[in-house]
C-alpha cells in the first residue's frame, strides 16, 4: 500500500466544494444564485393565544405572488396618499389603513396602508358570505345545534333546536353581525373546517392576498388577517349580486319564533350609512374586536358611480368610524368620475402592473414608496424578502483565492524519494 506523497497538497476541486458549500452557510442559499425568493405565506395559528390588541408596531403589509403589490406599485405604501389633481382630504381620520374606490371604475382615489394585514373582526363576514352564499339554497332549513347557539362573540340570538331559513340567516349574519349565524351557515356548507378552506381560495380566487380567514366570523385568531384593499374587492362582490346587494341594504331583519318559549326576534342594521340615510348609501358591514378595534366597509352610489369605503383600526372618538367613512365617501364623489387613481381594484385573472424596471433590470435601484404629500412614487422592483448577497462577496474571495493557493502544486526542497514502505 503507498501513502501519498509529502510534497502535494490536496485536490482543488474538493476545496473548491468546501468554498461552495461555505458560500451557501453565508449566504442562506446557492453562491450562483441571486434570484429574490418570496416570502413564505402568512398561516392560521390556532394554538397560539388569542390577539388582545393590535400589532404593536403596525400590521405587517401584504403582498401577491412573487413580491408584486396587487392593483399596481402605487399602492406600496403605509403613507397617506391620494391621486394627483384631487382636493385637499378630510380631517378626523383616525383609521389606521383605509382605502377609498371608485367601483365604477376600478381606481383607487386615496388610500392610507392599503396592503397593511389588520385583523379584520366582523368584516371577514363579507368573505364568509361571497363564498358561500352561491352554495346554499335559501329556503333551505337549518336546525340549530347547542354549539351554534352558543358560539363565542356576538349573536344575533339562535335558539338551539330552532329551525331557520338559509335567507334568514344570511339577514343575521349581514344586519346584526351574528357569529351564530356564521356557524350554522357554515356548518350547512359542509363544515367549518370546508368552508374556511373554500373562503380562503376565493380570496385567491379574487386576488385579495392579504386576507387569510382562520374563522368564518371574523372573530380572531393568529395570523388571521385582511386589508382595507381586500375589504373594497369582497363588498364589490356582495354589491355587483343584486341578491347579496339586496340583503346589505336592509335595514331590519327578523327570526321566526321558536314555541312554546321564544317569540319573534326582531333585529336592526349595524350599519349607520344606512340608518342615518347617507345619500346612495348601499349597504355595508362594521366590526369590532379588542385586536383589530373598529372596522368598517360601505359603499354608495350617487349619479351613477358607486364609490366603496374601507377602515381598519379605527375608533369611535373624536369622530366615529362610520362618520370618518361618510367624509371619505364625500370626498370621493367631489372628485372627478374620470380621476386617474393610485392603482386599481383587480378582478380575478388581471395581471397587476409591473414596476417599469422588472422587465429591464432586477435590482438596478432601490424601491421608493411616498412622499408623504399625496404624490403616489412607484418602486422600481418587486418587493424582495431574499438575503443580500454583496457582503459576503469579499469573503468568497478570499475563500476561492485561499482554495487556489492550496490546490497548486508545491515541491518539497529534499529532491529524496521517500522509502518504500511495503512490506
Amino acid at each position: 500500500m503507498f501513502h501519498r506523497r509529502a510534497g502535494r497538497r490536496p485536490k482543488a476541486p474538493r476545496i473548491l466544494a468546501t468554498v461552495a458549500t461555505l458560500g451557501m452557510l453565508i449566504t442562506g442559499g446557492p453562491v450562483a444564485s441571486a434570484d429574490p425568493s418570496s416570502p413564505p405565506s402568512p398561516s392560521i395559528d390556532a394554538s397560539a393565544p388569542t390577539p388582545t390588541a393590535p400589532y404593536p408596531a403596525g400590521p405587517p403589509q401584504g403582498f401577491g405572488p412573487d413580491g408584486i403589490t396587487i392593483g399596481g406599485p402605487g399602492l406600496d405604501t403605509r403613507a397617506r396618499v391620494q391621486a394627483p389633481g384631487t382636493p385637499a382630504l378630510p380631517g378626523g381620520i383616525d383609521a389606521k389603513g383605509w382605502v377609498i374606490a371608485d367601483a365604477t371604475s376600478g381606481q383607487i382615489l386615496a388610500a392610507q396602508d392599503p396592503h397593511g394585514r389588520y385583523y379584520p373582526a366582523s368584516t371577514l363576514k363579507l368573505l364568509t358570505m361571497t363564498t358561500l352564499y352561491p352554495l346554499l339554497d335559501p329556503n333551505q332549513i337549518l336546525t340549530a345545534t347547542h354549539e351554534d347557539a352558543s358560539v363565542e362573540g356576538s349573536r344575533v340570538g339562535i335558539v338551539e333546536n330552532g329551525q331557520y331559513t338559509v335567507a334568514q340567516l344570511w339577514n343575521a349574519l349581514v344586519l346584526q353581525s351574528g357569529n351564530d349565524a356564521a356557524q350554522m351557515l357554515a356548518e350547512g356548507a359542509g363544515g367549518v373546517s370546508k368552508s374556511l378552506s373554500l373562503m380562503n381560495a376565493k380570496a385567491k380566487e379574487l386576488q385579495a392576498y392579504d386576507t387569510i380567514a382562520g374563522t368564518v366570523s371574523g372573530l380572531d385568531v393568529s395570523g388571521q388577517s385582511s386589508s382595507p384593499y381586500d375589504l373594497c374587492i369582497f363588498l364589490r362582490e356582495i354589491i355587483s349580486n343584486p341578491a347579496t346587494l339586496k340583503i346589505a341594504g336592509e335595514l331590519t331583519g327578523q327570526l321566526p319564533p321558536v314555541p312554546p318559549k321564544y317569540g319573534p326576534l326582531n333585529y336592526s342594521t349595524q350599519d349607520k350609512l344606512l340608518t342615518h340615510q347617507y345619500p346612495g348609501a348601499l349597504g355595508g358591514k362594521t366590526g369590532f374586536t379588542d385586536a383589530a378595534r373598529h372596522t368598517f366597509v360601505g359603499a354608495a352610489a350617487q349619479n351613477g358611480r358607486t364609490l366603496i369605503v374601507s377602515l381598519m383600526q379605527a375608533e369611535q372618538t373624536p369622530v366615529q368610524t362610520w362618520q370618518q367613512a361618510a367624509a371619505l365617501l364625500d370626498w370621493g364623489f367631489s372628485t372627478p368620475a374620470t380621476t386617474s387613481g393610485l392603482g386599481k381594484l383587480v378582478v380575478p385573472g388581471e395581471v397587476s402592473e409591473q414596476p417599469a424596471s422588472v422587465s429591464e433590470s432586477i435590482g438596478s435601484s432601490a424601491p421608493a414608496l411616498s412622499d408623504g404629500a399625496g404624490t403616489p412614487v412607484a418602486e422600481t422592483t418587486p418587493r424582495s424578502h431574499g438575503v443580500p448577497l454583496w457582503p459576503a462577496i469579499p469573503i468568497l474571495v478570499l475563500l476561492v483565492g485561499g482554495a487556489i493557493w492550496i490546490a497548486a502544486p508545491v515541491h518539497s526542497k529534499n529532491k529524496k524519494k521517500p522509502k518504500d514502505r511495503r512490506h
